[in-house]
């Protein structure tokens, strides 16, 4: 047993005894702890400080340690991993047979125990079907922390008349991610006819002064929309957190009208 394990053992123990509160037992166990395996620790009680559980970026990684960490947590909880390429999920997949690969979001993901899902839903809009791998994956990952996510595609400035069609739906979400290439325009155009709030995705999809993003990324931080909050180029995973909470604050601002 680590030092970690033994320090968890006693606060406890502590708790049992009467010797401390449940509060502060709580307080000291939201940096503990964490599993060393050489390469990684993994920070199994991340949900406790921000309310999300570690998440495996794929990226960089060999499948080897992908595999050694998703089977370490799947032991302990639901999993999600992003950014893995096609053989670091065969690879794993032949170690855990019911992780699950979706080859558009590049997301990995072993469910051990049902997903509870709050009321809130996200609506992920995207410009072009260009950008739908970014898309899947804040889908996967809102579906992953609870949160019930529906995808519309293709629905650009360059033929604004789609978005015309769906905009009772797309008003009818509680948060929206807005995820666009080129120039990135979708996101302020939208900004202009909801009240939600709304989270911009720049994707790198575009031709060569698109500068694989930064025009979208400019673009959106720029929006002459007020409200518009911006992510990473790419970075479908990181708006898909930022919606989440949000509902979060939602729910529970519904929670406490109801109480009172």
């Amino acid at each position: 047993m680590d030092n970690s394990d033994e320090r968890l053992k006693k606060i406890l123990q502590d708790v049992r005894d009467g010797g401390i509160e449940p509060d502060r037992a709580l307080d000291l166990l939201r940096d503990l702890p964490f599993q060393d395996l050489g390469h990684t620790k993994i920070d199994h009680h991340r949900s406790l400080r921000n309310g999300f559980p570690e998440v495996i970026y794929g990226a960089g990684k060999t499948p080897e340690q992908v595999a050694e960490i998703f089977a370490e947590m799947c032991t302990r909880s639901n999993v999600l991993a992003t950014r893995i390429p096609p053989e670091t999920a065969d690879y794993v997949i032949t170690r855990l047979p019911d992780a699950q690969y979706n080859p558009s979001a590049r997301t990995l993901v072993c469910r051990t125990g049902e997903v509870k899902y709050g009321p809130g839903h996200v609506g992920i809009i995207t410009a072009g079907t260009s950008d739908l791998h970014v898309a899947e994956e804040a889908a996967v990952t809102c579906e992953m922390f609870g949160n019930r996510a529906t995808i519309i595609s293709d629905i650009g400035v360059a033929g604004i008349h789609r978005l015309f069609h769906r905009i009772d739906e797309i008003r009818s979400f509680s948060v929206l991610v807005v995820i666009a290439g080129m120039e990135g325009a979708l996101s302020s155009v939208i900004g202009g006819l909801v009240d939600r709030p709304i989270i911009a995705v720049p994707t790198s999809v575009g031709y060569g002064a698109n500068f694989s993003g930064l025009s979208a990324l400019l673009g959106m931080l720029t929006s002459c929309a007020s409200g518009v909050t911006v992510v990473n180029i790419d970075n479908g995973f990181g708006a898909a957190c930022a919606a989440c909470k949000i509902n979060r604050l939602l729910e529970h601002h519904s929670d406490n009208e109801t109480e009172g």
